[in-house]
C-alpha cells in the first residue's frame, strides 16, 4: 500500500542498521507477543532523542516542516494499525513470519549493543569489532574461550554450539522465503558460496552480541536506557515488517478493477469524458467528410508532439514509425488502414481519443522492418489532480484508479485504527539542533560510509557482475509514443 511507503523518518532513521546489514537483507532479505497498537508519549520522546543523536539533519528538516511532522505521525499510526491486525489474525504465529520476528529482535539487540559498547572507538562497519577468531569460536572452530554463564545456560536448554548450524539453516530458509514473497523473481534463488559465507558470518556476529547482551542483562549490567531503546526499536521494526506483509496479503481486497474505473467515470460527468468524446467525434466526422486533415490537426490536436522544437505545427504528422513504437491500440488501428484512409471510429488510449489517418506503410529497405507514416489528432482526456496543484495532467483512468485506491486505503486504515484501538500522540517536541551538530553529524556519516565501503567484506565493492539484484528492473518497457 502506498500509505506504508512514505519515507517514515520516525522509524526509518532510527532503524538504520548500517551498510553490511542493509545489503544482506536486500539480497537475501522475538517479540511476537508485543503490543503493536500504541506508542506512548515517552516512547515517542525516546525515539526523537535517538534520532537527534543518529541523524540531526533529518530531525532538523522534520522540525521545519509541520506538515511532514503530521504525516510522520499518521504513517506511524497506519503501520501500527496494520501490524495490530496482522497480529489479531494470527500472522505472528505463522511460519516464516514468527521466525523473522525473532530475527528482527536479535538484529536490533545486536546493532544497539554494538553501538553502545563501541561508541567511542571511531568509525567501523556494523559488528566490525568482532574479529574472525570470535566468529570461528562461535562455530566451534579454532581455540575455544571459557564458556560463560549464558553459554552454559544455552547448553542446558539445548541451544549449544552443536545446534547453531540448525538455527542458521532456519535463519537462511526464513530469509529466502521472505525474499521470494516480496520479489517473485528471486523465488528460486540459491545462495552462492560467497553469499552463504557472508550470511553465516553475519548470523554469528548477531548471536555473539546477543549472547553478550543477555549475559550482562542477567547480571544487571545493561542500562535501563539501552533496554528501553531496544524494546522500542524492536516493536517499531517488527510492526513495520508485519504491516508490509499484511498489506501485501490485503492487496487483492483493495484492488480497483477496470469496471470500477469505468463506472466512476460514467457516474461523474464533471470529468468531461463524454464531452471530450463528442468533441473528438465531431472532428472525425469533419475529417471523413473531406476537410483537410493537417489543418484540423493544427487547429484541434492537443498532442504536444504536434509542434517541433521551434513551435512549428506539424499537421499531426509522425513519419517513419517502426512497428512497436506506438501504444498497441493506436498502432493496431493505424496498420489496419490503407494509405490515405482515415480510421472509421475513434481510437481510445490512455492519452485520450485519437483520429488517425495512415499516409504510408511498407518495409524499410535498410532494416527489412515494417514502418509507417501516420497523422493523428488527439483530444486529451487528461485530468488535473486537485491534490497535486503543481503536477501535470494524468490520464483519466490512471487518475480515477489512483483516487479509488486511495479512498479504499483510507477507509480500510480508518477501520483498522478503530478496530485495534490504535493510539499515537498528537504531537512531539523536537529539540533545538545547532549548525555545529549538523556539521558534526555529516562528518561522522561520511567517515562511517568511507569505513564501510573500504572495509574487507564490506557491503559494496562496486562489482555486481553475476550477482542477483532485486532492486534493478532490466525488463522495463520501451517508451511508447502517441
Amino acid at each position: 500500500m502506498s500509505s506504508l511507503t512514505k519515507g517514515l523518518i520516525l522509524v526509518i532513521v532510527i532503524l538504520g542498521i548500517g551498510g553490511a546489514l542493509v545489503v544482506w537483507k536486500n539480497k537475501v532479505g522475538g517479540h511476537a507477543g508485543a503490543n503493536f497498537n500504541s506508542i506512548s508519549q515517552g516512547e515517542l520522546d525516546l525515539l526523537v532523542a535517538d534520532i537527534a543523536k543518529q541523524d540531526p539533519v533529518a530531525l532538523k528538516r522534520l522540525g521545519g516542516d509541520p506538515e511532514m511532522k503530521k504525516q510522520q505521525l499518521e504513517s506511524l499510526k497506519q503501520i501500527l494499525a496494520f501490524a495490530s491486525e496482522a497480529q489479531r489474525e494470527g500472522l505472528t504465529n505463522e511460519k516464516p513470519y514468527k521466525q523473522e520476528l525473532e530475527n528482527i529482535s536479535a538484529e536490533v539487540i545486536a546493532v544497539n549493543y554494538d553501538r553502545d559498547i563501541n561508541k567511542d572507538k571511531g568509525p567501523m562497519p556494523p559488528f566490525g569489532f568482532i574479529g574472525e577468531d570470535r566468529v570461528k569460536a562461535y562455530w566451534g572452530e579454532g581455540e575455544q574461550p571459557p564458556a560463560g554463564w549464558w553459554d552454559n545456560f544455552k547448553n542446558k536448554i539445548g541451544l549449544g554450539k552443536e545446534d547453531r548450524n540448525i538455527e542458521f539453516d532456519k535463519f537462511i530458509e526464513t530469509k529466502l522465503t521472505i525474499l521470494g514473497e516480496s520479489n517473485p523473481k528471486m523465488k528460486d534463488h540459491e545462495l552462492t558460496d560467497e553469499e552463504r559465507q557472508q550470511a553465516r558470518d553475519f548470523f554469528a556476529k548477531i548471536n555473539i552480541y546477543n549472547d553478550e547482551y543477555n549475559e550482562k542483562l542477567a547480571k544487571g549490567e545493561i542500562s535501563k536506557e539501552l533496554q528501553n531503546r531496544i524494546e522500542l526499536q524492536t516493536k517499531l521494526q517488527q510492526a513495520q515488517y508485519l504491516a508490509r506483509m499484511y498489506s501485501t496479503k490485503m492487496a487483492d481486497k483493495l484492488k480497483v478493477t477496470d469496471e470500477d474505473v469505468n463506472k466512476y467515470i460514467a457516474d461523474h460527468p464533471e470529468l468531461g469524458f463524454e464531452e471530450k468524446r463528442a468533441k473528438a467525434q465531431g472532428i472525425l466526422d469533419r475529417a471523413k467528410a473531406g476537410e483537410d486533415f493537417a489543418a484540423l490537426a493544427n487547429e484541434f490536436s492537443e498532442d504536444p508532439g504536434n509542434k517541433d522544437s521551434k513551435g512549428v505545427q506539424q499537421g499531426g504528422f509522425y513519419p517513419n514509425n517502426a512497428k512497436g513504437k506506438m501504444v498497441p491500440e493506436f498502432e493496431a488501428a493505424a496498420l489496419a488502414l490503407e494509405p490515405g484512409q482515415i480510421s472509421p471510429e475513434l481510437v481510445q488510449t490512455d492519452y485520450g481519443f485519437h483520429i488517425i489517418k495512415l499516409e504510408k506503410k511498407g518495409d524499410d529497405p535498410n532494416t527489412n522492418q515494417l514502418t509507417y507514416d501516420v497523422r493523428h489528432i488527439l483530444i486529451s482526456t487528461g485530468v488535473k489532480d486537485p491534490e497535486s496543484p503543481f503536477g501535470g495532467e494524468k490520464p483519466i483512468k490512471m487518475y480515477v484508479k489512483q483516487k479509488l485506491e486511495k479512498e479504499r486505503e483510507d477507509e480500510t486504515l480508518k477501520e483498522l485504527v478503530a478496530k485495534n484501538n490504535v493510539t499515537v500522540p498528537d504531537d512531539f517536541n523536537i529539540p533545538e539542533i545547532s549548525d555545529e551538530q549538523v556539521k558534526e553529524a555529516m562528518k561522522k556519516q561520511g567517515e562511517d560510509l568511507d569505513q564501510i565501503q573500504t572495509s574487507p567484506g564490506g557491503p559494496d565493492t562496486g562489482d555486481d557482475k553475476g550477482k542477483p539484484d532485486a532492486t534493478k528492473d532490466k525488463t522495463a518497457p520501451k517508451k511508447k509514443g502517441k
